[in-house]
């Protein structure tokens, strides 16, 4: 099985993340996992984000099921490249609090704003989307603004944005997910 992990805006990969956690814990397991710095975390680039998404997937091709995890504006790009490319295929997708398109698109990173309709691909067999209710980024709530998708929802309730100093760091759940497919009953 490979793994790819895709951060989101400003992030660069901090200790104590539960992303930095996760790639840990499933190196140590043995697992295949890439989790590269993306260019310009501070002021993203469509084109260039993309680009990098397919060196990260030409690295995996051939090493198994690939399971892709994302964060913030790492769904966004997910989501955006699946529509570009309709030969891109994770096996299995988990979409963690992406933002809402009217957040972001005054911002830097406007391009990767995504509006969702059911004829929207997710670019994989299997998807999930984690979010919370009390996210900054996606006031609305990821079920309004990600509902088109019909994805599979596991809400944390007063989880703010899913990072690091909304108290993320260390989170079983997600890695119960990449390992089994399933969330710990809360």
């Amino acid at each position: 099985m490979a793994f790819l992990i895709l951060h989101g805006w400003e992030n660069h990969r901090p200790e104590g993340h539960w992303q930095r956690h996760l790639h840990d814990e499933l190196v140590a397991r043995g697992e295949l996992v890439r989790y590269p710095q993306l260019p310009d975390a501070d002021a993203p680039r469509l084109d260039e984000w993309l680009a990098a998404l397919r060196t990260e997937i030409a690295a995996l091709e051939g090493a198994g099921p690939l399971t892709v995890i994302c964060h913030s504006l790492a769904c966004a790009l997910w989501l955006r490249a699946a529509q570009l490319d309709p030969a891109l295929e994770a096996d299995r997708l988990l979409l963690v609090a992406p933002p809402a398109a009217s957040v972001i698109e005054p911002t830097v990173v406007g391009d990767f704003a995504v509006r969702p309709t059911d004829a929207w691909r997710t670019g994989a067999r299997e998807a999930v989307l984690v979010a919370s209710d009390l996210d900054p980024f996606c006031p609305a709530g990821a079920g309004v603004e990600y509902g088109a998708l019909g994805l599979p929802l596991q809400l944390v309730p007063g989880g703010g944005h899913l990072a690091l100093n909304d108290g993320f760091g260390a989170w079983p759940g997600v890695l119960a997910w990449a390992l089994d497919g399933a969330f710990p009953a809360a």
